[in-house]
């Protein structure tokens, strides 16, 4: 996948990282690390810019934000109510857990989103909740290019300052995923043993 991603980054320039960027937000695995720090090494033998790879990047992230947003409001939260309604006995979830997830993102959604976005995976993920929670669609744009502004200034200016071991940091990003993936698996984990535990005793 990483030489397939470089080989259209390079041919395309500014318009392939752009597209691979809005790519990786639809589509999480690939991998955000490998575009943006080889994005930033393509400033050292390239005429692309640091500032020409942040923008095209951050572009392509918020249009990719957007799609998902867009999911995230089709599938909305009454509809979700509705669903829960007709299966929740099987699930075990009841409308009053979907209306107080809703609620803690009403509360907490915008601050979710701007940190979300630096976060491998959530980067992705966090917009379809945003778009379930009606959150602002201005309020969304502001948090989700502030925090991705950030994720890919990071990383395109690390790519441009190791030039050719752009790779080393691509390394160190995995290691970083890794944990943060386990760190969620645990958290969803220890999630759901609470919420059913709460569930049997409240039955």
């Amino acid at each position: 996948m990483e030489n397939w991603i470089t080989d259209i980054m390079e041919q395309f320039g500014y318009i392939g990282v752009f597209l691979m960027i809005a790519l990786e937000n639809i589509f999480p695995p690939i991998p955000s690390e490998i575009i943006l720090t080889f994005g930033g090494f393509m400033t050292t033998y390239t005429s692309m810019t640091v500032p020409g790879v942040v923008a095209a990047a951050t572009l392509g992230s918020v249009v990719g934000a957007v799609i998902l947003y867009g999911i995230g409001r089709l599938l909305d939260v009454e509809r979700l109510e509705k669903i829960v309604e007709r299966w929740g006995h099987i699930l075990r979830v009841k409308k009053e857990d979907i209306s107080k997830a809703d609620a803690w993102f009403d509360k907490y959604g915008y601050w979710t989103v701007l940190f979300g976005r630096m976060v491998p995976l959530i980067r992705s993920l966090i917009s379809i909740p945003a778009g379930m929670s009606n959150m602002k669609f201005g309020m969304f744009l502001l948090f989700t290019t502030i925090g991705t502004l950030i994720w890919n200034v990071i990383l395109v200016t690390v790519g441009a300052m190791l030039g050719e071991s752009w790779e080393d940091i691509v390394a160190f990003m995995d290691v970083y995923s890794h944990l943060t993936y386990a760190v969620i698996a645990v958290a969803l984990v220890v999630l759901l043993f609470l919420f059913f535990r709460k569930r049997k005793n409240s039955a």
